[in-house]
């Protein structure tokens, strides 16, 4: 109560009796921070091994590739991140006075101008927080155009059934009612089922959401015409960006029809992906979409970041997260307009690749018409899901020391795999060698060499614990289930617990909030 006081006291007020009086009411009196994890590291060297310890139980970039497609985990360089690290990016409070940040607004405004011309926009907002808030950005902005032209009655959003899941789930907090439409045997939008729902819904269109390349992989080859029967149908279309590491330097989405795009600065534009943040999702727009770009309340950032027409901001602050932004900055700099297209043409390269080395072990689903894939690809297994699934895939990819790619999205019983720009063709080949070897054991148990239950998929991930351990109760040796290739020996990942069950998570959720009833007057 002391410190509420000290508290009060620097702003020149005093505390209301009420609440000097129900302080001791809202005393906790129940135990907390229980658990041994806060009552046993009592000094700086057992906190570090500590932590030491559970970043030794991450397999991360610096053990092998992450092959998660549609996430683009590329390598994040020592020297693109050392900027976060200096006070002068850092330690600035988001809402400080602008005369005090004059290089910090030099940097936003580069970045912009940059932005923009990579993607064909016009102009371009930082202000989104991640994906899903550009999304939400880019349809706002959408919705502000359409009232401020009198259409109020715009709501209806069309989305192809291979798209991301918070495309509609972005597209119903805009307040726009989804209508799906489908997508043919190659994984492409469906143009005539497009045309015809457009027609359909032409006098409450609203907007478009389509991923280019798509969601499947592969590049929409009838992407301008798509964008032609929207506008025709008075909508806009709103382009997902995530794919966008395989567009840099290549094409530009503002050049063939979309009216909003957004970008993952924390995929394509090398911010650290994953942990819980923060990540970064500009939205860039045609200059008719400008005036409706995110504004602030707080500081004035009319003319850069919205006009009169913006529905206000989507982040608390006015450009986001900027204090990661200093890490795009530095990627687009060193790469230079040469290096990015490079980047994007290995990032495509790869994937190819890895496509045309396991197509004859597994089907590629998804091509384009010249019978590639875009920067990742998927590679069906459910014809094998009576023998084992894509999980025990993914669980045998850890004895070989690999992260899973992505797994069951966007078609349940697949992998998708997205070896980025950032791997050589040494490691690309011994992914490739894992995945045939790992195909080879889907083979031992069909033909009755391996034991239709207890066999290495089924068994996958082996611990060091049980590989140790003094009874070994498997058909196949402790070899062959800790050491799959000779490149493991030599730099060993052991995953720390053995195979979970997934599911039985998903659905036994484990939530520690009071009931709703408590809640109740």
């Amino acid at each position: 109560m002391a410190e509420l006081k000290q508290l009060a006291d620097l702003f020149g007020c005093e505390l209301a009796e009420a609440i000097d009086a129900d302080y001791g009411a809202l005393s906790r009196e129940s135990e907390f921070l229980t658990h041994p994890v806060f009552n046993t590291h009592h000094s700086e060297t057992a906190m570090m091994r500590y932590i030491r310890m559970l970043e030794q139980r991450d397999l991360s970039l610096v053990h092998s590739m992450i092959a998660l497609g549609s996430c683009t985990m590329k390598l994040n360089a020592a020297t693109e991140m050392m900027p976060v690290t200096m006070g002068g990016f850092g330690n600035i409070h988001p809402f400080a006075p602008q005369a005090q940040t004059a290089g910090y607004r030099t940097l936003f405004e580069r970045l912009e101008v940059w932005l923009s011309e990579i993607t064909g926009f016009a102009a371009t907002s930082l202000q989104p927080n991640a994906g899903s808030q550009g999304e939400y950005a880019g349809l706002l902005a959408i919705r502000g155009y359409h009232r401020a032209n009198g259409d109020d009655q715009r709501n209806v959003c069309l989305i192809p059934s291979s798209a991301h899941g918070t495309n509609p789930a972005s597209a119903v907090m805009a307040g726009m009612r989804v209508v799906v439409t489908a997508c043919d045997d190659e994984g492409n939008i469906d143009v005539a089922e497009l045309r015809e729902k457009a027609v359909e819904h032409a006098e409450n269109l609203a907007a478009l959401m389509v991923t280019y390349p798509s969601t499947h992989g592969v590049f929409e080859q009838s992407i301008v015409e798509i964008c032609d029967i929207i506008h025709q149908n008075g909508g806009q279309v709103y382009m997902d960006g995530a794919n966008m590491n395989a567009q840099v330097g290549l094409c530009r989405p503002g050049d063939f029809g979309p009216d909003v795009c957004h970008l993952n600065l924390h995929k394509t534009f090398c911010i650290p992906h994953g942990g819980g943040g923060p990540g970064m999702g500009p939205i860039c727009v045609q200059s008719h979409l400008a005036p409706f770009l995110p504004s602030h309340p707080l500081i004035d950032i009319t003319g850069e970041c919205g006009g009169n027409g913006s529905v206000g901001p989507v982040s608390a602050a006015p450009w986001g997260s900027p204090s990661i932004l200093p890490i795009p900055y530095a990627y687009i700099s060193m790469m230079g307009a040469d290096g990015l297209t490079q980047a994007t043409e290995i990032a495509i390269l790869n994937a190819n690749y890895i496509a045309k080395r396991l197509e004859p072990h597994f089907p590629v689903l998804y091509k384009g018409g010249h019978d590639r894939v875009a920067h990742e690809c998927i590679i069906d297994l459910r014809h094998l899901k009576e023998i084992a699934s894509n999980e025990d895939v993914a669980k045998r990819l850890m004895d070989f020391g690999f992260h899973a790619p992505t797994m069951s999205f966007p078609v349940p019983g697949t992998l998708m795999i997205e070896p980025t720009e950032s791997e050589n063709l040494a490691e690309i080949d011994r992914f490739c060698r894992a995945m045939i070897q790992i195909r080879e054991e889907f083979t031992a148990i069909e033909n009755g060499s391996a034991d239709a239950k207890n066999n290495m998929l089924m068994n996958a991930p082996h611990t060091a614990e049980e590989v140790a351990g003094a009874e070994w109760n498997h058909p196949y040796s402790r070899d062959e289930a800790a050491f799959p290739a000779d490149w493991v020996r030599e730099n060993k990942f052991w995953p720390y617990v053995a195979r979970i069950d997934n599911a039985y998570g998903d659905r036994n959720l484990v939530c520690s909030c009071l009931p709703i009833d408590a809640y109740e007057d």
